[in-house]
C-alpha cells in the first residue's frame, strides 16, 4: 500500500484511476479544483483532498508542500475540453504547470512520477505505434504533452525520481463527455435520433476507460521507466464500433455514414502496440 498524490481525480481518466488505486488498498491525496470535491467518489477516511483554484498556476514550492510524505505522483490532470483542447493556448499553461509540479515533487523527495500522455505525440503515419515510434506532434496539445515528456525524461531521473509516461489512445466509458464519439452515439440512439458520421473507415484503438485505468495502475506499480502505451493493441473501424453500439438499440438505421465530410488530415490507422520493454 502506498500514498498516491493524484491530480485530475475528478476527470474522465483520473476518476477511473482513483477507483482502481483505492480497490488495491492505496491511500490518496487528491488535488482538485476548488468547488469540485463533490465529483470525487469512493474516498475513505485515510484519504485527503487539497483544493486549489488552478493547480497549473501553483508554484513549485506549493507542490513541494502538497507532495510531502507521498510515495508516487500520478499526474492525470490536463485541459481536455472536446472541440477545443487540441489547439487551445491552455496547453502552454498545462505544460508550464506540469514542470512546476515535477520540481515540487522532486524537492519533496517523492520516489516516482507517472504522467499521462497521448498517442497524438507520435508520428502517426506508421499506423501501428510502439513506445519507440518517433514523436511528431502536430497540434499544440500533442506538442505540449511531448515537451513535458522529453523534459521530464531527462530531468527527473537526475533528481533521483523514477519517471514513467503513459500514452493513452481512444478511450470511452463512464464519465465520458457527451460530445465524444461513443457517448454521443449512445445518447442519440437512446433518444431515437439520427447520428451523422463520416464513412467510418478509420481504424482506431478503442478501449474502455476502466480497462485503461487498470493498465495505467499496473504500470504505476511496476518498475518501468520511460514511455509506455496504454492501449489494446487491436484496431476497429469507426463504422464497426458505431454499428456495435447501434445494435444495442436495434437502430442501425439511424447511422448516417458519409453524412459528414472526411477529415483529410485524419490518419487511416492508429493502433497502440504494447510490449515488455521500456525506454530508459
Amino acid at each position: 500500500m502506498a500514498r498516491i498524490l493524484l491530480t485530475g481525480a475528478t476527470g474522465f481518466v483520473g476518476r477511473a484511476a482513483a477507483q482502481v488505486l483505492k480497490a488495491r488498498g492505496n491511500d490518496l491525496r487528491c488535488v482538485v479544483r476548488t468547488g469540485t470535491v463533490g465529483r470525487l467518489v469512493g474516498l475513505g477516511i485515510s484519504d485527503e483532498v487539497v483544493e486549489t483554484p488552478d493547480l497549473f498556476a501553483e508554484t513549485s514550492e506549493w507542490w513541494s508542500e502538497v507532495a510531502a510524505e507521498t510515495d508516487i505522483v500520478l499526474h492525470a490532470a490536463w485541459y481536455a475540453e472536446p472541440g477545443k483542447y487540441l489547439t487551445s493556448g491552455k496547453n502552454v499553461d498545462c505544460l508550464a504547470g506540469t514542470l512546476r509540479i515535477a520540481q515540487g515533487v522532486a524537492r519533496a523527495g517523492v520516489g516516482r512520477f507517472v504522467g499521462v500522455g497521448t498517442c497524438f505525440e507520435y508520428d502517426l503515419s506508421p499506423g501501428y505505434l510502439t513506445h519507440m515510434t518517433p514523436l511528431d506532434p502536430t497540434t499544440p496539445y500533442a506538442a505540449a504533452k511531448a515537451a513535458a515528456y522529453l523534459t521530464l525524461r531527462e530531468w527527473l531521473p537526475r533528481q533521483g525520481v523514477s519517471f514513467l509516461w503513459a500514452r493513452l489512445f481512444y478511450l470511452y466509458g463512464p464519465g465520458e463527455d457527451e460530445r465524444r464519439l461513443v457517448s454521443h452515439l449512445h445518447r442519440q440512439l437512446a433518444l431515437g435520433k439520427p447520428v451523422e458520421l463520416t464513412r467510418g473507415e478509420q481504424v482506431r484503438d478503442f478501449m474502455d476507460v476502466r480497462e485503461a485505468a487498470r493498465l495505467l495502475v499496473d504500470e504505476l506499480e511496476s518498475t518501468r521507466i520511460g514511455a509506455v502505451n496504454i492501449s489494446s493493441g487491436q484496431g476497429i473501424t469507426v463504422r464497426a464500433l458505431a454499428e456495435s453500439i447501434a445494435d444495442i438499440y436495434d437502430r442501425r438505421d439511424l447511422l448516417h455514414f458519409g453524412a459528414r465530410p472526411e477529415n483529410l488530415t485524419d490518419p487511416p490507422l492508429v493502433v497502440g502496440l504494447r510490449d515488455s520493454g521500456a525506454e530508459a
